[in-house]
């Protein structure tokens, strides 16, 4: 992409219409709010309010709101008015705060459409013209659609850091950084001969670049806990038939998501649900009982979705009968190491595929054992114990299940931001080939094009700037121009 593409965008970006839509939430509700962005809409407040007034900026009124044409009274409600550019948009924007009523919704809607000019909103371009008003950059839109998605309190956290612009900052101080390193490098191509610029300036670039480097792989290797947190943590529930899977789903989901019989293989397919666990969003899939031959077709295909499953999934949670494993236990000399091994091959799942995966253990049935086998199984460590029938249990399972999903997902802070969208791990990874380019081309034996190296940090500038958003080379020439003083 060319630098100034970005900045061509912005001015050809076409705001002249006025655009209206409902920002509030949709459906019969108390009070609907009703957005209006563009040229209009001081004269729409006027003509709805037939008052030549303008109500005074960031402070509700109360007023009567007509129809634009008719004059007909639609209803009464707030209204607040914001000129640009101190607005959510830059733009000069309004807001009615009518009754949230379908009849009332519509008369709005007529009546501002029939207005020369305006128009209803596409979706996101109240956003998108803030962004091009220079508002927000891209992180904290994407931001901004997080915090409107988020269902559970870590979501709603990370997506209001990234929407305050703490993760644009992160990355707009890499990217200052590197347009430094431009400048410097410019400076030495341009003004070495001088000796204007010291000799040592490619030294510290070098410094400053391998710093980088590190800095960016520090960010990278987060282990996708921001991804996680943001998509929820798949969770893949497994474990031989009959051994509670389902009621396990059934139990945190309070409501009968799967079918629970004693017929064995009963669940042949794979059934999500999403759950809210101290605040981590967790996607729970309970699938098929794992056999280890089986002539059923329909259940072979079963087990073998669950095993794909299970390949992908960021958490594990094997279910065994309580039974069995004190079975498993006398017959293995009371050694859990053993009895796991072997209860985990006997479905062709290696150990080592199993413990490269966070995972936790439950053995359900509990409520079944005598005092003796209870004892004995209190004392292996790594385990829960569970009745799904008494749901005795049930709250040391989801405490220990928290703890893992604040390893999974992680804990952001304005010091410390998570990288949540694929996008920025794309980006960054380039960013850092790049910069591997730039430091190999210095290590050339013969001396390099140092026209040629610059342009590698370029490229790694750009990758930076595709994540915010930014664009724009003559910031190098600012940098240059106030740190070497040039044409002095």
């Amino acid at each position: 992409m060319f630098p100034f593409v970005s900045r061509l965008i912005r001015r050809c970006y076409s705001t002249k219409d006025t655009i209206f839509g409902l920002s509030s939430g949709s459906g019969k509700c108390g009070v609907a709010v009703i957005r209006v962005s563009g040229e209009a809409a001081s004269e729409l407040v006027r003509r709805k309010t037939c008052n030549p007034k303008l109500p005074v900026p960031r402070k509700a009124v109360l007023r009567k709101i007509f129809h634009c044409n008719s004059r007909e009274l639609i209803d009464r409600g707030l209204i607040l008015w914001f000129p640009g550019p101190n607005s959510f948009t830059g733009e000069d924007s309004a807001e009615f705060h009518v009754h949230g009523g379908l009849a009332v919704i519509n008369a709005m809607y007529e009546s501002l459409g029939s207005f020369e000019g305006v128009r209803l909103a596409e979706a996101g371009e109240f956003t998108k013209r803030a962004f091009y008003a220079g508002k927000m950059d891209l992180t904290e839109v994407e931001g901004l659609a997080d915090l409107i998605e988020a269902e559970t309190e870590a979501q709603r956290k990370q997506a209001l850091l990234q929407a305050n612009g703490e993760l644009s900052r992160l990355y707009n101080e890499m990217r200052e950084r590197l347009l430094k390193c431009i400048a410097h490098v410019e400076a030495y191509i341009d003004f070495a001969e001088d000796q204007d610029v010291d000799d040592g300036v490619l030294d510290s670039v070098k410094r400053e670049v391998e710093t980088l480097t590190v800095d960016i792989q520090a960010h990278l290797n987060d282990h996708r806990r921001g991804e996680r947190l943001r998509a929820g943590v798949r969770t893949a529930i497994i474990g031989a038939p009959n051994v509670g899977k389902s009621s396990f789903v059934n139990l945190i989901s309070n409501r009968k998501v799967s079918i629970v019989t004693n017929i064995a293989g009963t669940t042949r397919d794979i059934i999500e649900t999403h759950h809210d666990i101290g605040g981590y969003p967790v996607i729970l899939a309970d699938t098929a009982g794992l056999r280890a031959k089986t002539t059923d077709i329909v259940e072979h295909e079963g087990i073998e979705r669950a095993k794909d499953y299970l390949s992908s999934a960021d958490f594990l949670i094997l279910i065994i009968d309580s039974e069995n494993l004190n079975n498993l236990l006398k017959a293995n000399s009371n050694n859990f190491e053993t009895c796991l091994d072997s209860y985990l091959s006997s479905f062709g799942i290696g150990k080592k595929q199993f413990s490269s995966v966070r995972s936790l253990v439950i053995v359900n049935k509990s409520d079944l054992l005598d005092k003796e086998d209870l004892i004995r199984l209190e004392t292996i460590p790594n385990i829960r114990l569970l009745s799904c029938y008494s749901k005795q249990g049930i709250e040391g399972v989801l405490n220990e299940m928290n703890q893992h999903l604040k390893q999974l997902c992680g804990n952001p802070t304005k010091e410390s931001p998570n990288l949540s969208q694929q996008r920025h791990r794309y980006h960054l990874k380039r960013c850092v080939e790049y910069l591997d380019k730039y430091r190999r081309y210095l290590e050339q034996e013969n001396y390099p094009d140092l026209a040629i190296a610059t342009q590698h940090l370029r490229n790694a500038t750009r990758c930076i700037g595709r994540i915010t958003g930014t664009i724009d080379t003559e910031e190098i020439l600012d940098v240059i121009f106030s740190s070497f003083c040039i044409g002095k």
